[in-house]
């Protein structure tokens, strides 16, 4: 006579019950951990923009946030206006660091209107505008926020991603390459939105030619090099037009 956990039954029975529990404290623990994850989230998005204002950690070569505990701050003491652009109207918002720049593109192939977090901060007696950007690597997506002055000079960058190659792509975060875009003018002379290119060979290796609009490639990574380019010019040129009202 077999024994009753030999059976098909019991076996289906225990898998489903297995299932069952398995999900339950799944969906328990992601329930529970939502508030931490959010904070999380919250203080990142904080550190993001602080590091591209130059207000980081940073030894002669790592690139390294503020910390969390101090955080949120240095966010409250550097950012004094965060500003959403809706529609060629500006309003200031103290939660604009919180819209999901994803979510804000995607409104905007449907039709609907964008809205266009900006942060106005201070640093050492100078005014700072950053900008968050989104778009697409070689296997995810990447983003980032520039920092720029009036003229849309760029004073600092930050950059991220969610699955480019180690050693090759996801070297978008190391600093050498961030730093490459301080000084880089993203509005010509004539007051014409150029962008920056991330390109191969651009004959200015080490960066010395700021109005080119142009910085260098990073080697094996071409494709995650042109997502930077080509996020840099869409989204940035969102803003041309707040930028040109300043000097009115």
């Amino acid at each position: 006579m077999s024994k009753r956990t030999d059976s098909n039954s019991y076996t289906i029975i225990f898998a489903v019950a297995m299932v069952f529990i398995v999900g339950s404290l799944l969906a328990f623990l992601a329930s529970s951990l939502k508030p931490n994850i959010k904070e999380n989230e919250r203080i990142e998005k904080q550190q993001n923009i602080l590091y591209a204002m130059g207000i980081n950690e940073n030894d002669a070569s790592s690139a390294n946030f503020v910390s969390t505990e101090i955080a949120g701050g240095e966010f409250k003491k550097y950012i004094k206006k965060q500003l959403i652009l809706e529609d060629g109207k500006v309003t200031e918002n103290s939660d604009a660091y919180l819209i999901d720049v994803k979510k804000e593109q995607t409104k905007a192939k449907d039709g609907k209107a964008r809205r266009l977090p900006l942060f106005v901060g201070e640093k050492d007696g100078e005014t700072f505008y950053v900008a968050p950007i989104r778009g697409k690597g070689l296997w995810d997506a990447i983003w980032g926020y520039i920092s720029m002055d009036e003229n849309m000079v760029v004073q600092g960058a930050y950059f991220d991603h969610k699955g480019e190659t180690p050693g090759l792509g996801a070297n978008i975060k190391q600093r050498y390459f961030m730093d490459d875009f301080i000084g880089e003018h993203l509005m010509s002379e004539a007051g014409v939105f150029k962008g920056i290119t991330v390109k191969k060979g651009n004959n200015d290796a080490v960066n010395e030619d700021k109005t080119d609009y142009q910085v260098d490639a990073i080697a094996g990574a071409t494709i995650t090099g042109d997502g930077v380019s080509a996020m840099i010019k869409k989204d940035l040129a969102l803003y041309v037009p707040y930028f040109k009202n300043l000097k009115k």
